[in-house]
């Protein structure tokens, strides 16, 4: 089996996969409405897609190194899902009309069992990279390589990781000041209202307050030696002549005031190395007199989209399509903290390979991300290129659906005078393969490169059954309610419907789950609030 078969049967398992877990009018006889999750008449258009009834578990019986299959039995007659005379209508609200499961049934076990052998590569023959296991090698990668700093304006910090801790360079507040506009006092009252203007905040050191004297005083605003406590503009009242202040409740000694080094004391520790530059680090950091910030900058990213049937405008003819990947990847790589600084189009020609070595050995970049190309095909110059520049191959194709033929390569060193070595990560060229690339190398290198945490790991229950690959990892777009992961349809390699309207993707681990079991869930950027970039 050459590595091309090997890429159309891989294809044809993701494309049946995805046709088993599509929505039939058989599944939705009504087009009720379910405001959990369901598509009807009343529901939000863009959650539409979710699936409505539990989906059927891929069959267990295929392994890594399957035989060829037998003969198959003749397919089943094809169901109507149009009803047919004297039948129901056809439901607005399902899917398009599929083959019959059986046939369906039938495509995905041939294509199991050709997956299931093992191409032959160089070097013998080629086993994908564990999903858990590229994640890791991905963090581990941006762990591993040597951090840029810079001290960075405040303005320019958001979003970046500390590399040195944040120290108090000033006691806060710095002198004791009134939290509220009032009366400052001294001593019991009532008191004498001292004449001419009040303390305002920012105004010179004021005159000290005599036992029994009052005086205004705004919020913010330095107290005057000697003040016994702050009284609120509401809680009291100045009549006669001349004038005497009044408390209209008792007054508490210290009552109102911020007394000096009250949050900190000058030296003290406020955030340590590695916090993420949030907008309050940022008023913080002001408050304690910082004007740069000593931060790991945002990766560089430099995207390489490949391929001669991309159209950037129009719609889709004579068989060129639409540019998904372009508009995509740079507001989701710049959601996921890097800093993108370009995005190039290549061809599929000996010319756009050479620009792609040019690219590979010469962007500035901390990272590139290059869109298809990564298989085997005559046109696919990744591997080639990545060769012929000297880079090491970490991860070279992931166990997982949709986007296995993804990869992780290291780049050979730059010139003593630039900075460490960089990284390329090699998408899929269809959209979701592409996403599947992105959550399971680009998202842990490059969190791993600014120096941030891995992502928080967690699951929920599964609100249907989710169909498994026998052997392969699954990663499924999901809507997450209070309580559940719903699965959403249209999850195919080359699909956007489903991501587009999914707050997650969820791990499915070999073999499926089923209704109610954990699954651990991969948030999308937008769905958290994303990075501060």
């Amino acid at each position: 089996m050459t590595p091309a078969d090997a890429t159309d049967a891989e294809r044809a398992l993701d494309e049946a996969l995805a046709a088993l877990t599509r929505p039939t009018a058989r599944h939705h006889p009504t087009p009720a409405r379910d405001t959990g999750s369901g598509a009807g008449p009343g529901a939000d258009p863009a959650h539409a897609d979710a699936a409505g009834a539990p989906a059927r578990t891929a069959p267990a019986h295929a392994a890594t190194t399957a035989p060829a299959p037998a003969p198959p039995p003749a397919a089943a007659p094809a169901a109507s899902d149009t009803g047919g005379p004297g039948g129901a209508a056809r439901n607005p609200y399902a899917a398009p009309a599929e083959p019959a499961r059986g046939s369906l049934e039938q495509h995905l076990d041939e294509a199991l069992a050709l997956v299931g052998r093992t191409p032959a590569g160089k070097g013998g023959a080629h086993r994908a990279t564990a999903w858990s296991r590229a994640v890791d090698t991905a963090t581990r990668a941006g762990a591993l390589t040597p951090a840029r700093t810079h001290h960075a304006p405040l303005a320019e910090a958001l979003g970046e990781v500390l590399v040195t801790p944040l120290d108090a360079l000033t006691d806060l507040p710095s002198f004791d000041t009134s939290a509220m506009d009032g009366w400052a006092v001294a001593g019991p009252g009532p008191w004498a209202v001292r004449q001419g203007g009040g303390v305002l905040a920012g105004s010179d050191r004021p005159l000290p307050l005599a036992c029994g004297e009052a005086v205004r005083i705004a919020t913010g605003a330095r107290i005057p030696a000697d003040t016994t406590a702050v009284i609120r503009s509401e809680h009291a009242h100045a009549t006669g002549e001349p004038v005497r202040l009044h408390a209209d409740r008792p007054v508490v000694t210290g009552q109102d005031i911020r007394p000096r080094a009250q949050e900190c004391r000058s030296g003290d520790l406020l955030l340590p190395a590695g916090a993420l530059v949030t907008p309050a680090v940022l008023g913080l950091a002001a408050a304690a007199g910082y004007d740069r910030l000593h931060t790991r900058p945002r990766p560089r990213v430099e995207i390489l989209v490949l391929g001669d049937e991309l159209l950037t405008e129009g719609r889709p003819h004579d068989g060129l399509i639409r540019d998904a990947l372009s508009p995509m990847l740079g507001p989701w790589l710049t959601q996921l903290g890097a800093d993108v600084i370009g995005t190039r189009r290549l061809g599929d020609d000996p010319e756009g390979a050479e620009a792609l070595y040019r690219a590979v050995t010469g962007s500035p970049a901390d990272l590139v991300v290059t869109t298809g190309g990564t298989a085997s095909g005559p046109v696919d110059h990744v591997h080639p290129v990545l060769a012929r520049a000297g880079a090491e191959l970490l991860v070279d194709g992931v166990s997982v659906r949709p986007g296995h033929p993804m990869l992780l390569a290291r780049l050979a060193d730059r010139a003593p005078d630039q900075s460490a070595a960089r990284h390329l990560v090699g998408l899929p060229g269809n959209p979701l393969a592409a996403v599947s690339g992105l959550l399971t190398l680009a998202e842990p290198l490059l969190r791993a490169l600014a120096g941030r945490p891995p992502r928080h790991r967690y699951t929920v229950p599964a609100r249907d059954e989710v169909p498994g690959h026998p052997y392969d990892t699954r990663l499924v777009p999901v809507l997450l309610t209070s309580d559940h992961a719903v699965p959403l349809h249209y999850n195919g390699p080359a699909m956007l419907r489903g991501i587009a309207a999914a707050d997650a993707l969820v791990v499915v681990p070999p073999g499926g789950v089923g209704a109610g079991q954990d699954v651990e869930v991969l948030d999308l950027p937008w769905a958290t609030g994303g990075c501060f970039t």
